[in-house]
Order: C-alpha cells, then structure tokens, then sequence
C-alpha cells in the first residue's frame, strides 16, 4: 500500500442471526467479553478508522465509541448492504470488511488481506483457506461503491457473485484455516469456548 492510501474497516453486525434465535450475535459474550470486542481489536491494530455496520440495538453499539451506521434499507439484506453502508460513510480510499462473529481473527490476518489487495492493486481481496472462499473477509477498494449500489438495486444479493464482477485476488489463509470459525448457533459459541480452555 502506498503511504496515500487511506484504510477504514467495518464489522459486520446487521443479520437477523435466525439460528441464535434472533439474538444480536455481535453483543453475545465469548469468553466474557461481546463478540464484536474481537473484530474491534482485531482492526484496531491495523487501520484508524472502523465503523460498526448494524440494524438492531443501535444504542449498545454506540457505546463502543464508533460510528454506527445501519443498512441502506430496513429489510435485512445480507452483507453486501452493510458494506454498502459503510462504503457510503467512510472517505478512505481502502475498506477492510470483517464479521463480528469470528473471534479469532487478529490484527495480522487483517494485514495479509490488505497486503494481498495492495501487492496487485487489485480491486478486492478475498480471504481463502486453501479449500473454499471466505466472502465475507474482505479488503476492496471503496471506489466500487456505484457498482454494489447498482447490483443491489437490481435485486441481487448474492456476495461471491458480485466479487467476480471485478478484479478479485485470493488471500492466502491455508496456513490459518481455523481462524475463520464463525459462531452461527449457541452450540457453536460452547464447543469453541470449550475448545479454548484446553
């Protein structure tokens, strides 16, 4: 990355998060502490700006002391949305888009996606664990904001479709594959809690 590009980041933390029972999966406590306190510091680390993408509970958000900023539109559309939010907000030249429900990316893992993107100048880069594609693990460039307004405005929703619109390239996480294990249900949350004791 050249010294005038400039780096925001989001976590995304706007689903419905239906197999959690609806519950707001970023406020949900992993070893003591909110799920999105990770992607926090995970980001904080590697970029000065971060903006939370979220639709529910707008007011606990806050209180992480970021900008919080809700979907284009009220009807849950899927990540895509929230990046176009945060896309909308931040005046930076890169995005780096992060979940909030994968505690185990760190500060390193958001550098290797932002190296990778910058080594090709490539519009997005997207992480891959050596066998499938992580969407949702992302560094582009916000400059693609008109093509994922359109995109969803044309009614597509689905994110891997939109990537190869552009000129992708594949962060190499095969080393890491663990590190993109994502806490859909509460069974997931206890066995990795349970896994991180030992």
């Amino acid at each position: 990355m050249n010294a005038q590009t400039t780096v925001a980041g989001v976590i995304l933390a706007g689903g419905l998060a239906r197999r959690m029972h609806h519950q707001d999966k970023g406020l949900i406590l992993y070893r003591g502490r909110p799920l999105i306190r990770y992607a926090i510091d995970a980001l904080a680390g590697a970029v000065p700006e971060i903006i939370i993408n979220a639709n529910r509970n707008l007011e606990h958000y806050r209180q992480f002391g970021l900008p919080v900023v809700p979907d284009p539109s009220a009807h849950f559309d899927g990540p895509l949305a929230g990046i176009l939010a945060a896309l909308r907000h931040t005046r930076a030249d890169v995005l780096v888009v992060l979940p909030c429900d994968s505690p185990l990316i760190l500060t390193e893992h958001v550098r290797t996606l932002l190296a990778a993107r910058a080594e090709r100048d490539a519009d997005i880069a997207a992480a891959h664990d050596g066998e499938r594609l992580h969407p949702v693990f992302l560094a582009l460039k916000t400059r693609l904001q008109d093509s994922l307004q359109d995109y969803l405005a044309g009614g597509e929703r689905r994110i891997d479709r939109w990537l190869e619109r552009h000129r992708l390239v594949l962060a190499d996480f095969s080393a890491t594959p663990h590190i993109f294990t994502n806490l859909n249900t509460m069974t997931d949350l206890t066995i990795l809690e349970a896994q991180r004791e030992r």
